[in-house]
């Protein structure tokens, strides 16, 4: 059974917007540190986003700050990714990831804190 789930991939020209979105199997998710990754072939997995229990603290990459933006609702059980202004370099398979504890701490980029991965969505920005 998959437990985070992202949709809403796609392909965009530059300077376009898309969200994706993370649905959680469980609401205990909820209360957890969450993380989106992206990730291009050949390359590690990077961190680019992270929001703590109750949207408290949030954290970016640089390469994305400013024009990304996380988010969650806690009623739905979700967790989103609004990304503006988006350019090729954004091009990338997107994923989100559960972290167990309310704090992300300050190695909330890396991969190996995280315990629960969806399967990606793909997002293509072309110039």
């Amino acid at each position: 059974q998959e437990v985070l789930v992202e949709s809403g991939g796609g392909s965009v020209q530059a300077g376009g917007s898309l969200r994706v979105s993370c649905a959680a199997s469980e609401a205990f998710f909820n209360y957890w540190c969450m993380g989106w990754f992206r990730q291009v072939p050949g390359e590690e997995r990077e961190g680019i986003a992270s929001i703590t229990d109750g949207s408290t603290f949030t954290h970016y990459d640089d390469s994305v700050k400013d024009r990304f933006t996380i988010s969650r609702d806690t009623d739905k059980n979700m967790v989103y990714l609004q990304m503006n202004n988006l350019k090729p370099e954004d091009t990338a398979m997107y994923y989100c990831a559960a972290k167990i504890g309310r704090v992300c701490g300050n190695k909330w980029f890396s991969q190996t804190e995280y315990t629960y991965w969806g399967q990606g969505t793909q997002v293509t920005v072309s110039s």
